[in-house]
């Protein structure tokens, strides 16, 4: 019986197909910076009513968030997560861009919900499409979370166009850090002796935080930037400041983390007299939490789509992710899905623009779409399946 509805499924995708490559082709052409996402967010938001879908938008006080079901409350509750911001400075003159494939991932996550509307007789349960502003940037997703709006939801899911096709996809925890300085400025040559020189704080952080380096464990990731390091170099630096990202695979141990890097600005405030202040400047990302057996439900529906080179888990890139704070309070399930380029361009690079809304991107888009539906379906016809997911 689930295998008919999939074969109709997949019928009413190919008819759908040309109306879905369009919600993948407008997002793309009108590229928005995270949390400005408002042309793009409206437009998804009018195209899922027009298949009976309820609305809620803003949503959970985001301007760009926005929540659309359809269903009853007899099944499970799945949610698509569609994403929409593009990255800056990609596009011409330094305008915004979609070189990550948000345009893509916004398409598939409504395509998928679209096709389930219209098999609804055949099941119980609800779909859900939440809209999840600003992934690039401040990670929408955290704020959602911790609004929420995945109490109710039995299972999420979202694909990603990437590189390789992965059901085993790793992200790290990562936090966000800002150290200010602030000195005492003087003349650099006439009175060294009177100032107190923030720029020093900035660089015995960086020195600490380099010590630091080798007493972590492998998975450790820590990045900065001199954001503000002086006005002129005849001035004793007044203020300073350095952002920082710090990664680690396990929320745990990269708080530990943390608080070692944030103790390397406490020592450089201390031996310069500079006074550190510091905050988070983004959203603090977790990592992913992987459910094996929506792991082997989506592998499954990807081969039965024509995906079938798929990685073990063990290869594949590894950056951050706000979803994966939603994997930490339901489960989730993320996957890449590869384009078939060569020589391989990868997302975030500037030729990536040339694929993202292509021939090949489409393909993989309705795959994705028929495979996403074909795991949802299991999900909410099979018994006692989602009780085996929750207990992952």
């Amino acid at each position: 019986m689930i295998e008919n509805i999939k074969q109709r499924a997949y019928e009413i995708e190919n008819e759908l197909g040309k109306e879905i490559e369009a919600v993948c082709d407008f997002i793309f052409n009108n590229p928005e910076l995270g949390d400005e996402e408002f042309i793009s967010s409206k437009y998804l938001v009018d195209k899922i009513k027009e298949y009976g879908f309820e609305t809620t938008y803003p949503y959970c006080n985001l301007d760009t968030a926005f929540r659309a079901e359809l269903g009853d409350e007899e099944g499970p509750t799945i949610a698509f997560l569609a994403e929409y911001d593009a990255l800056p400075g990609y596009g011409e003159d330094k305008e915004p861009a979609h070189a990550c494939g948000h345009n893509w991932i916004a398409a598939s996550t409504l395509g998928a919900c679209i096709v389930l509307s219209k098999l609804k007789e055949n099941f119980k349960g609800k779909i859900v499409l939440i809209g999840t502003p600003a992934e690039e940037s401040t990670g929408g997703k955290c704020d959602l979370v911790k609004s929420g709006a995945f109490d109710d939801v039995d299972v999420a899911y979202q694909m990603h166009i990437e590189a390789f096709n992965n059901v085993n996809c790793k992200a790290l925890a990562m936090d966000s850090l800002e150290f200010s300085f602030e000195g005492v400025a003087a003349h650099a040559a006439s009175h060294p002796h009177m100032g107190v020189n923030a720029l020093d704080a900035v660089q015995l952080t960086f020195a600490g935080i380099n010590a630091l380096r080798q007493h972590v464990t492998s998975d450790v990731r820590i990045h900065g930037i001199v954001s503000d390091g002086g006005e002129a170099p005849n001035i004793v630096p007044e203020k300073s400041a350095c952002k920082f990202y710090i990664r680690a695979s396990e929320r745990k141990y990269l708080n530990e983390v943390t608080e070692k890097v944030i103790n390397c600005a406490k020592g450089a405030e201390l031996m310069t007299g500079a006074k550190l202040t510091y905050r988070y400047f983004e959203n603090s990302f977790d990592n992913i939490i992987n459910n094996r057996i929506l792991q082997d439900i989506t592998k499954k529906n990807l081969v039965q789509v024509g995906i079938t080179d798929i990685l073990d888990g063990k290869e594949g890139p590894v950056g951050s992710t706000d979803i994966g704070n939603v994997s930490q309070v339901c489960p989730t399930m993320y996957t890449e899905i590869a384009l078939e380029l060569n020589p391989m361009v990868y997302v975030h690079e500037s030729e990536f623009l040339n694929y993202a809304n292509s021939k090949e991107a489409y393909d993989k888009l309705h795959k994705s779409v028929k495979a996403m539906v074909g795991c949802a379906l299991e999900i909410y016809l099979e018994d006692g399946l989602l009780n085996k997911i929750k207990s992952q």
